[in-house]
């Protein structure tokens, strides 16, 4: 199984490019995600992880997503190799993102344009006004 769930906070804004075969688009970005331990007498370190949205979900991540801000990413693991033009083999390990989310508090989120969504999130059916709700009269289809 390759799972992988971060938070942190975005170091800099997506960058978005095309691919040259079939104009896909691909949003790369980085994220700081704090270490859970600190060393006593130490400052708390983070690790910078780079993350890749493709298609719709990197459209959603370059239209929303700023430096700074606190978001959630589930996605999965990918290495991948290349050479550059000097014939020199580099290698890199990067998250693949398969869904994003907005991790701030509603109070920063207010402050940054009042914006409360997710992409790759369920709609909301605790609330009985819901078109997914279901009463006891309802006929199920199954």
């Amino acid at each position: 199984m390759n799972k992988v769930i971060l938070m942190g906070r975005l170091t800099r804004d997506p960058e978005v490019r095309y691919t040259q075969t079939n104009n896909t688009l691909v949003a790369s970005f980085s994220l700081a995600v704090n270490r859970r331990f600190v060393r006593q007498g130490e400052e708390r370190q983070a690790d910078f992880i780079n993350i890749v949205a493709w298609s719709k979900l990197g459209e959603f991540c370059s239209k929303y997503f700023r430096k700074g801000q606190q978001v959630g990413i589930i996605g999965r693991i990918q290495t991948r190799t290349w050479d550059d033009d000097q014939g020199q083999k580099h290698y890199i390990t990067e998250v693949v993102a398969e869904e994003a989310y907005f991790a701030d508090s509603k109070r920063e989120q207010d402050a940054g344009g009042n914006f409360d969504a997710t992409f790759g999130a369920m709609p909301d059916v605790g609330n009985s006004s819901s078109d997914f709700a279901v009463s006891s009269g309802d006929d199920l289809p199954f």
